[in-house]
């Protein structure tokens, strides 16, 4: 008996990978990472929800700002090892589309601390060109019934649902160029 008390401690443990440090806050109920990764096509031609976040100036924002560009939405959050895991090809790939403006990508912060830690947890990473949005209502989350950090939608340009990915991904690879391109 001790032995099964002892293990279930111990995946507790790895189960969770909360950020360190002084504004720790405990994960919500929902899964982070793998159970069921990969393409989810059973949304497909659901419109955008239209809950409101903060931008990165704090101000308030819906998704339907985004209307016109096809838009790539990641929910994320600090204390989420696969979430922080694939921040760097997510703002690569920002990176390569502030140019063109061929493709928004926006990052949702779903922690529910303050905005100045998600934009401090940003630069701490080095993450220069995904803006600090933030939802700390978790309301998109619940919007899109997302039950896995990170999962990451894909709008086309009429605010309509493509796909999305849930779990990681580097936003880099030769797959993901290629889901990017369904939406084009």
């Amino acid at each position: 008996m001790r032995l099964i008390f002892l293990l279930l401690i111990g995946l507790a443990v790895v189960g969770c990978d909360r950020q360190k440090g002084g504004d720790e806050q405990a994960a919500p109920p929902f899964v982070a990472a793998e159970p069921g990764k990969g393409v989810d096509r059973s949304h497909r031609g659901e419109t955008a929800p239209t809950v409101m976040f903060h931008n990165p100036d704090g101000g308030a924002i819906s998704l339907a700002a985004m209307k016109g560009v096809p838009t790539l939405v990641n929910l994320w959050a600090s204390w989420c090892a696969p979430c922080v895991k694939e921040l760097p090809t997510l703002d690569r790939l920002a990176h390569s589309h502030v140019i063109d403006g061929q493709l928004g990508v926006v990052a949702v912060s779903q922690d529910i601390g303050p905005q100045s830690s998600v934009k401090a947890f940003l630069a701490q990473h080095k993450i220069a060109d995904l803006g600090a949005f933030h939802d700390p209502e978790m309301a998109l989350t619940s919007a899109l019934d997302v039950q896995v950090m990170p999962t990451t939608v894909y709008y086309d340009a009429a605010g309509k649902e493509v796909w999305r990915y849930v779990g990681d991904l580097d936003w880099t690879s030769a797959e993901a160029k290629a889901l990017l391109a369904e939406a084009k």
